[in-house]
């Protein structure tokens, strides 16, 4: 594609670029999930090799590959991790991923908690009259005692209350960007990719929770267990404090039983619609009562839960939770379904009813192990067939962390803004749409979106210095009255003033304000505005910043040390490093034109002091092309 000489240099690639996620429309939205192009496809893997569960051999064994394999299981791999799993036989490369045995990971630290202090926090009301209703009626509430005497004496139970609920959002952007940092660093990618697969299967979102303390615990959960064993996992995830106050375990009690959790363990986590009755629904519900957390801890309170018979798929006993979710783990649909979604997250949504029998199959003969399961898909034909090489749309995350990885990034930038970016595409961590997770695929493709993932590219290749992340004050509906509160306080308002909403008293110096506004001003019990203002400020004094660095991109660097003379050869180079997939000659000639013509030739040593601005440019056009929006 030609670049109009007229159009400025900045025009010209988005003009460009434009067109690129126009014929990305027109590939992903004529196919099920998106599809490389044929020729990328076919000098990949035979068609045949589809619904083919017999694993490829060591003569079968290719660069292409590796390199899908790596980027599947993974978040980018770069030429030499490639080069590396190429020498050696694809079963232990897939061994290796299943079972790692880095036992000191360096990239890999612990979360450095903020230390907020979370005295008498729990449980925590699920909203702010609840706090001053048991605060009336008790006198104390959420660790905080009222005021015997004075103005407001409900007022420190409220700050507290929107101190933590603004803290412990806070506290959960951290945790985003520590995790994205281990997928970025780790040398156990796949113990990462798994965590984010069960952070959408066992969808908590953290709005709700409103304790990063349990979201915390419950990605550590997903890291920690994520390849073992499903059985395990599942009760672990059903006894997670997350999970519990997600799914309304609270109100989950002997003699008025609460089928929330029973009914998405059913459909969600293990069978799927359909397969269970209304009937059993209810009975499972009756062996959960009792369940809960005090704290972060799990409890079961023996007065809540349901001790009598029950009757579950048939059978009848006193059952309790562990025991429901064994004998849903018995049910034939359940291995089916288990194995049915992790075959969709890692290889592509079409899955034949035959080949879900077999994998369901696998689960189940090894006691839902999950490693054979993954062995089986890793290595299978089908892994590496034309129908899901190049099929698979990148998910935010995904996107986002194999970008940062091949450019060669040691730590995930505070600029641009990890959390505003993964929700601008569609993805935030800790924040799932809904207990069904996200969907996948298609879904993460939209016109908008298309542009949103260039602007992603453009923002990392040529950031913004006056950008400001709005991470430190409110991202939230009522942010403006947040500022206006305390803009009207540093101009002395007192706080009635300050919390009205917007008018001529509030908006004065308070001399303008009737007796009946100071008089409520004296006796009201406490003030919400003023509440959420000071919540926001002292969770801003406590949660640690994140940093706020931007991306230290040397393409340049990248290209002299792969020792490229042309701009032929510098496209190739960064093909190869930021492509799972071989590009079309048209693409690679497109931006081979474009590279020669942002350097003014095309040999690499007369463009050496100045070319980092091209190879930004190009890598932005690259980046922003179908291809890349697959493996």
């Amino acid at each position: 594609m030609a670049v109009p000489s007229s159009l400025p240099r900045r025009a010209a690639l988005q003009s460009i670029r434009l067109a690129a996620l126009g014929g990305l429309l027109g590939v992903l939205f004529t196919t099920s999930c998106g599809a490389a192009s044929p020729q990328v496809q076919a000098a990949l893997a035979p068609v045949d090799w589809a619904d083919d569960l017999r694993p490829v051999t060591a003569a079968e064994w290719t660069r292409e590959r590796a390199a899908h394999l790596l980027e599947r299981t993974g978040f980018g791999a770069l030429p030499i991790e490639v080069s590396h799993s190429l020498a050696l036989d694809p079963r232990a490369v897939v061994a290796a991923l299943i079972r790692p045995q880095v036992t000191d990971d360096p990239s890999v630290r612990a979360f450095e908690r903020s230390g907020l202090p979370d005295t008498g926090i729990d449980p925590f009301p699920e909203t702010r009259p609840l706090a001053t209703d048991k605060a009336k009626a008790r006198g104390t509430a959420i660790g905080v005692d009222v005021k015997p005497a004075g103005n407001r004496p409900l007022q420190p139970v409220v700050d507290k209350f929107f101190f933590w609920l603004r803290a412990s959002m806070l506290e959960c952007n951290r945790i985003n960007y520590w995790w994205a940092n281990r997928m970025l660093a780790t040398r156990q990618p796949l113990v990462e990719k798994m965590a984010l697969f069960w952070h959408g299967h066992f969808a908590t979102h953290e709005d709700k929770v409103r304790d990063y303390r349990k979201m915390l615990a419950q990605v550590e959960l997903f890291q920690r267990s994520g390849l073992g064993n499903f059985r395990d996992l599942m009760i672990a995830v059903a006894q997670n404090p997350a999970m519990l106050a997600f799914l309304d375990a609270g109100v989950n009690v002997k003699g008025a039983p609460n089928e929330n959790f029973a009914r998405e363990i059913l459909e969600m986590f293990t069978m799927g619609v359909g397969r269970y009755s209304e009937h059993d629904v209810r009975e499972t519900a009756r062996a959960f009562t009792g369940w809960n957390a005090v704290g972060t801890q799990f409890r079961v309170d023996a007065e809540r839960h349901d001790d009598g018979q029950k009757t579950i798929f048939g059978r009848q006993a006193r059952f309790d939770g562990v025991q429901a979710i064994d004998l849903i783990l018995a049910q034939p649909a359940t291995a089916d379904y288990v194995a049915g979604r992790i075959y969709r997250y890692f290889v592509r949504d079409e899955i034949s009813p035959q080949m879900l029998q077999q994998l369901g199959a696998v689960l189940r003969d090894n006691r839902y192990e999950l490693g054979p399961l993954l062995e089986t898909i890793f290595l299978s034909r089908d892994f590496y067939s034309a129908a899901s090489v190049g099929t698979r749309i990148k998910s935010p995350v995904e996107l986002i962390v194999s970008t940062y990885r091949k450019l060669g990034l040691s730590e995930v930038p505070g600029l641009p803004d990890f959390n505003e970016v993964s929700r601008a595409l569609g993805q935030q961590l800790l924040h799932p749409p809904t207990v069904a997770g996200w969907a996948y695929g298609r879904a993460w493709i939209t016109p908008g979106l298309l542009i949103e993932r260039g602007n992603f590219v453009r923002d990392v290749m040529f950031p913004d210095f006056l950008a400001v992340s709005n991470d430190r004050y409110p991202l939230i509906a009522v942010g403006s009255e947040v500022r206006a509160v305390h803009e009207r306080i540093s101009r002395g308002l007192d706080v009635t003033a300050a919390t009205m909403p917007a008018g001529p008293a509030a908006m004065g110096d308070g001399a303008g304000m009737s007796e009946a506004a100071r008089k409520l001003d004296r006796e009201e019990a406490f003030n919400t505005r003023y509440g959420s203002y000071r919540g926001w400020q002292k969770a801003v004094e406590l949660i640690k910043p994140i940093p706020r660095t931007f991306a230290r991109v040397d393409l340049g660097a990248i290209v002299l040390a792969g020792g490229v003379r042309s701009t032929d050869e510098a496209v190739d180079l960064l093909a190869q490093r930021f492509f799972g997939l071989p590009s079309t000659d048209q693409d690679r000639a497109m931006w081979t034109a474009f590279l020669t013509e942002q350097l003014g030739t095309d040999r690499i040593e007369r463009a050496r002091t100045y070319m980092e601005d091209g190879l930004r440019m190009t890598l932005h056009l690259m980046l922003s092309s179908p291809d890349y929006q697959l493996d």
